[in-house]
């Protein structure tokens, strides 16, 4: 069910407002998981304690298209084809050219490899080289990672053990964030009879 109304939504923010699938970026969350459960594991950053893994696709926007769920000891890089997969939950008309943004993190021949299979152009930040985040797209899918942890309490930590919950939780925050950009931006753009008179009434 939640999953199906974050298909709703994104659907309708295409329809009304407009995807940008031309930028895509993709990134990585490591959040803790004290209970453990599916979808977790010894977090490397935080003296392996069970944690959880997000990979976020997100559009030019930076709305989350998509989230894969992982332990997070997986790397960022073996999470980003079933990241890049979630485009093909939606009917969607891919445009011709997509550029993916990444970080340094998936600097490697296999990513390009995976990028150049699926027609994509990529622009990766080189390893260890410094790249202020506003000089590049990917400070919109680190937006969208911090709009889930601070924004809902049951992502900042994940207490559900079961893949199904973790999946549902996840989807209806996705839902609740796209929600949220479709009516700021339909309040600039339309006109309607009940129209809030101020834009923060949202």
């Amino acid at each position: 069910m939640f999953s199906r109304l974050e298909q709703i939504v994104l659907e309708t923010f295409d329809q009304t407002i407009g995807l940008d699938l031309e930028h895509l970026t993709v990134d990585g969350c490591c959040v803790k998981a004290p209970c453990g459960g599916e979808n977790t594991g010894p977090n490397p950053t935080d003296r392996g304690t069970s944690g959880q893994k997000r990979s976020v696709l997100a559009d030019g926007h930076g709305l989350p298209l998509g989230v894969v769920l992982a332990g997070a000891n997986r790397h960022d890089s073996r999470l980003l084809e079933p990241s890049l997969e979630c485009l093909s939950r939606f009917e969607f008309f891919l445009p011709e050219t997509i550029q993916v943004d990444l970080d340094a993190g998936y600097d490697s021949h296999v990513t390009r490899a995976l990028l150049a299979e699926k027609g994509c152009q990529w622009k990766i930040s080189p390893k260890g080289t410094y790249i202020e985040i506003n000089h590049t797209r990917r400070w919109k899918v680190e937006r969208t990672n911090s709009w889930h942890t601070r924004g809902f309490r049951l992502l900042q930590v994940v207490l559900d053990r079961r893949d199904q919950v973790q999946q549902a939780w996840t989807c209806l925050a996705n839902a609740i964030i796209v929600l949220r950009r479709l009516l700021a931006e339909s309040w600039i753009r339309f006109r309607w009879a009940t129209r809030p008179v101020k834009r923060y009434q949202w």
